[in-house]
């Protein structure tokens, strides 16, 4: 199912910047009992990413109804919104008039195994290392080429995400995730200013244990400091939190903070539910 400008259809403009040059942004968003979870959230990002693109936004209420639209019969899927640019003529220069392009899209709710909640999954660090660049860092673009060759670096069943440092070695983020550590009861995770996704579930995490009164600090950090963690967690909007239990050799038990941080975002995202936060 997927809308294009409120009309359904299923291809674009050739010319469309998005397919073009990678010229726009994207959220992931997962549906549930017929509603987008955390989908405010969700929007707020995407309008804050066009403001740094300089892409006009195409609006709150009208990406709202279309999300209804394509959501409210689904009982658990995945909504995937992407804006683009639009179409142009060839080269790098925006066109004069910005006629930006929406795509909204449901896709099926991936089959992960409850094990990767419950017992934690296993990950290994990337070669692939992700570039510097504060004015891109923390938004969704399209631009996704680092990831993608990060991704392709395994294809061991047994590994469920691979960790990408960027070119100065420090750990920022997994393939599709954000990373936490914890260490002596504080909750740790990368500054995003210079590389990284900002995740909708990584800013809940961080208020969701700031309000139980844990410490969390956004800092720089390498690989030894994370191997020496305490518990290791990734999360992001679709998986919720996946407990971290092996980086290559180095093995992490489930703690006791990593489950009642799947508790307490578990009944955030109930509440926000129940209370129409879409």
């Amino acid at each position: 199912m997927m809308l294009i400008n409120g009309v359904s259809k299923n291809h674009i403009e050739i010319t469309d910047r998005g397919f073009q040059y990678g010229d726009g942004l994207f959220e992931t968003i997962e549906v549930r009992d017929g509603k987008a979870v955390c989908l405010e959230r969700h929007l707020e990002r995407l309008s804050l990413g066009c403001q740094r693109l300089y892409i006009p936004f195409p609006g709150k209420e009208i990406l709202s109804f279309e999300a209804s639209q394509l959501c409210t019969k689904q009982a658990r899927a995945v909504l995937k919104i992407i804006v683009t640019r639009g179409s142009g003529g060839r080269g790098y220069r925006q066109p004069e008039v910005i006629n930006t392009t929406r795509v909204l899209s449901l896709h099926p709710y991936p089959d992960y195994p409850e094990t990767f909640q419950k017992q934690g999954v296993v990950t290994r660090f990337c070669d692939t290392r992700l570039g510097i660049n504060p004015g891109l860092a923390g938004i969704k673009h399209l631009n996704r080429l680092e990831q993608i060759l990060a991704r392709a670096e395994w294809s061991e069943p047994e590994i469920q995400e691979g960790l990408m440092l960027d070119v100065n070695e420090y750990v920022i983020e997994g393939t599709m995730t954000n990373l936490f550590y914890i260490k002596n009861n504080k909750l740790y995770t990368s500054v995003l200013d210079q590389s990284g996704v900002a995740g909708i579930m990584r800013g809940i995490i961080i208020t969701i244990a700031a309000n139980s009164g844990v410490p969390v600090q956004e800092h720089r950090y390498y690989k030894d400091e994370l191997l020496s963690a305490d518990e290791v967690l990734v999360c992001n909007s679709i998986i919720g939190i996946w407990p971290v239990r092996q980086i290559a050799t180095a093995r992490f038990p489930v703690g006791l903070m990593t489950k009642n941080l799947q508790l307490q975002l578990d009944s955030f995202i109930k509440e926000a539910l129940n209370n129409n936060e879409e």
